[in-house]
């Protein structure tokens, strides 16, 4: 998604328009089911309620609603945290072992926003968080769920799965099934013969660069909304034949910055064909089985069984830390090497050449590498993004992670990544030792 600034520089995004999609009093602690309070060890901590909460379903136990109903507020939590039952999915199956995090007592986090200086608890009260799970490498800190949602539910990624199709790509990269991102994209994907973006290099998709234009204005009918309705709803043959219509070239590749879904998706075609294999079951065998995950995720598919590779990837809160473990580690699990280190530093690091990409030019605040967002700064910090609140942010000196899930009331609100990153802020100042 493009949350591209914290503002709204050039339009912030939502995802698929209309296809996909009295204020609560907050219940206290005491009321919430919290793990450590029968065994006296830290765990997760539950609570029922949420900022909100009312708005959100409570009443109705948070109902899980239809297709047709998905972007309706009381059904919000129930679709973020069910989408892969909603909507035809891929398994991506657990690992045979799973991996265990190490745990510590919670620690004391307090951070400024505005001229109000605020505690993390205060956070989830003015926040509505399903999720919010913080870990510094192999030990959870922090782990508290809202809106009765548990450690068991399956989040809703949506844009945040662009990262993990760069990072597929990366793999690919160095098993020479993909011989160079520089390759344009005919090459793999033979249906984009003699369209601008089958002439677009694999190298200007992952940094959205393409030159080709596509609108992502979240008006229902907009590019996207075009994109999803004929992933989501129609009844899809051919995903190439979907994206082969926005065709319209305005910039030379590689020059000019641009958020367009559809290129993650072009992404997906060129993986799967040059892999031979579905994106979940080359992300189970890759990735998710190698970092130990504990629980089943999913991967929404269109017509044809092509995952749709731009958004919709389901996981548990855990498991996305597993992920960003991964990422903060460059890659590196437990001593194996999973993701090519050097693909990690080039997917989160500017080239000299790629002036258009970097923090506060890309975006007024962030900068964009390989499908991830670039953090301003000394030092190499980046996150994946998805709308109404999805967020991993993750920093490779400390190996701190921060994972965020949400449903926030509308897909992208001008300021709304304020908050969240200056309590990452705050986790960095008072944790990153």
């Amino acid at each position: 998604m493009n949350w591209g600034a914290l503002c709204k520089p050039r339009g912030c995004r939502g995802i698929f328009g209309s296809v996909i999609l009295v204020v609560a009093v907050w219940a206290p602690l005491a009321c919430a089911q919290d793990a450590r309070s029968s065994s006296g060890k830290a765990g997760p901590v539950f609570s029922n309620s949420g900022p909100d909460a009312d708005i959100y379903g409570a009443a109705e136990g948070y109902p899980i609603g239809t297709r047709g109903t998905t972007t309706q507020l009381d059904k919000l939590v129930g679709v973020y945290s069910h989408f892969g039952e909603i909507y035809p999915s891929r398994p991506v199956g657990r690992a045979t072992a799973p991996w265990q995090f190490k745990r510590a007592s919670e620690p004391p986090i307090a951070y400024s926003f505005g001229t109000e200086r605020l505690t993390i608890a205060d956070y989830l009260k003015r926040n509505p968080v399903t999720g919010l799970l913080i870990a510094r490498d192999d030990t959870i800190l922090y782990e508290h769920y809202q809106y009765a949602r548990t450690d068991h539910d399956r989040f809703l990624s949506q844009s945040m799965a662009k990262t993990l199709v760069s990072m597929l790509v990366g793999i690919a990269v160095s098993e020479g099934r993909i011989k160079s991102i520089d390759d344009p994209v005919s090459t793999y994907v033979s249906g984009l013969a003699g369209t601008e973006y089958g002439s677009t290099s694999i190298r200007a998709l992952l940094n959205m660069s393409s030159g080709v234009e596509f609108s992502e204005v979240y008006d229902g009918h907009d590019d996207i909304a075009r994109l999803g309705r004929a992933l989501f709803v129609e009844d899809t043959r051919d995903p190439a034949a979907v994206v082969a219509q926005f065709n319209t070239r305005t910039a030379p590749p590689g020059t000019r910055w641009h958020y367009a879904s559809v290129e993650t998706e072009i992404l997906g075609l060129v993986l799967r064909s040059a892999t031979g294999t579905p994106l979940a079951d080359y992300l189970h065998d890759r990735i998710w089985g190698a970092i130990g995950t504990e629980a089943d995720a999913s991967w929404a598919i269109d017509g044809s069984g092509q995952e749709i590779a731009f958004c919709c990837f389901n996981a548990t809160l855990r498991d996305y830390a597993r992920l960003g473990r991964l990422l903060a580690h460059d890659g590196a699990w437990e001593g194996r090497q999973l993701i090519p280190r050097q693909w990690l530093l080039d997917a989160t690091t500017v080239r000299p050449v790629d002036g258009h990409l970097a923090p506060k030019v890309a975006t007024p605040y962030f900068g964009y590498g390989y499908q991830v967002w670039l953090l301003p700064g000394e030092h190499r910090r980046f996150a994946l993004l998805g709308i109404r609140g999805q967020v991993i942010l993750v920093d490779p000196a400390s190996k701190l992670v921060m994972v965020h899930t949400a449903v926030r009331q509308k897909p992208s609100e001008p300021g709304a990544l304020r908050e969240p990153l200056a309590l990452w802020s705050a986790v960095l100042q008072q944790l990153g030792q």
